[in-house]
């Protein structure tokens, strides 16, 4: 789960290490309990109006690509301080135009525990083609969720962080009363 404050953090830290003209713009500055990921924009290639759109992304990805190559070092050196101080891997990605390309993203197993109906439900997607292993299978069912739940997954991210901040802000001591000591 991300929590605001540690993303905050973060964002922060990496705004003060790294060049200025590193990326185009702001960094979308993602955490979660293994991994930092920061995918920032690219200037898009200075294109005539009329280039089609498969011209377009593919000039942006050479952008990205000759991006991802020229600031390697910076990149490296940013994130071998920053896993160390957040305890978390640092993984990096670029936008330009129509293109998002993450170079180093971490692909962490998660262990589950599925009854016979929610396996059967893999198990159709890897016969059917869909995903090559129950583990795609699993991962393309939480995309699906991601992308068709993307307003409700983000009021429940607010009301966490509300949440958070609530509790940040209560009661200092270190145990609740007990109930004589009312």
């Amino acid at each position: 789960m991300e929590h605001a404050s540690v993303r905050d953090e973060v964002a922060r830290w990496f705004a003060a290490h790294l060049p200025s003209h590193l990326y185009a713009g702001p960094l979308d500055v993602r955490v979660d309990r293994e991994e930092v990921l920061l995918v920032g924009p690219v200037a898009e290639p200075d294109l005539d109006e009329a280039t089609s759109a498969g011209l377009r992304a593919a000039a942006c990805g050479a952008a990205v690509h000759r991006f991802r190559e020229a600031t390697r070092e910076a990149r490296t050196k940013a994130a071998l301080e920053a896993e160390h101080l957040f305890g978390r891997k640092v993984s990096w990605g670029a936008t330009c135009g129509p293109v998002r390309v993450l170079f180093t993203s971490l692909s962490v197993p998660v262990m589950t525990r599925l009854r016979i109906d929610e396996r059967e439900v893999l198990d159709v997607l890897v016969d059917a083609s869909v995903a090559r292993s129950r583990s795609d299978a699993l991962a393309w069912c939480v995309r699906l969720v991601g992308q068709h739940e993307a307003e409700w997954l983000g009021e429940l991210q607010d009301a966490l962080t509300h949440v958070e901040k609530v509790r940040t802000a209560g009661p200092k001591s270190s145990h609740a009363p007990a109930a004589d000591e009312t």
